[in-house]
């Protein structure tokens, strides 16, 4: 039903967890805390936040150069197949002509 209202899963579990990135971060600021200890902990939650986000961008630039690597490995496989088939109907025409040429004289 989600689906039919153009809600995906994965876009519903990404909503679920920034709510709840957001929800924390306001339990955070508006906890009876010393203000020390509110900076401190927003700190170690930025910090997670931020080493999750490196991780994150590591793992899809190594995703990305592995499939840039196997689309440029494909290219090459498929640009020596057409240059093959093209040398290939080259000599077939070339035969082609010296034949008629043999006729005609």
């Amino acid at each position: 039903m989600d689906e039919d209202r153009g809600f995906s899963a994965k876009s519903v579990l990404i909503s679920f967890l920034l709510g709840g990135l957001v929800g924390a971060g306001l339990a955070l600021l508006l906890a009876p805390q010393a203000g020390r200890e509110t900076r401190a902990k927003i700190k170690e939650t930025a910090e997670d936040v931020k080493e999750k986000a490196e991780t994150y961008i590591k793992e899809a630039k190594e995703k990305i150069a592995s499939t840039l690597d196997k689309a440029k490995e494909t290219l090459d496989e498929k640009k020596s197949a057409i240059t093959k088939a093209l040398e290939a109907g080259k000599e077939v025409y070339e035969k082609e002509v010296s034949k008629e040429k043999e006729q005609e004289g």
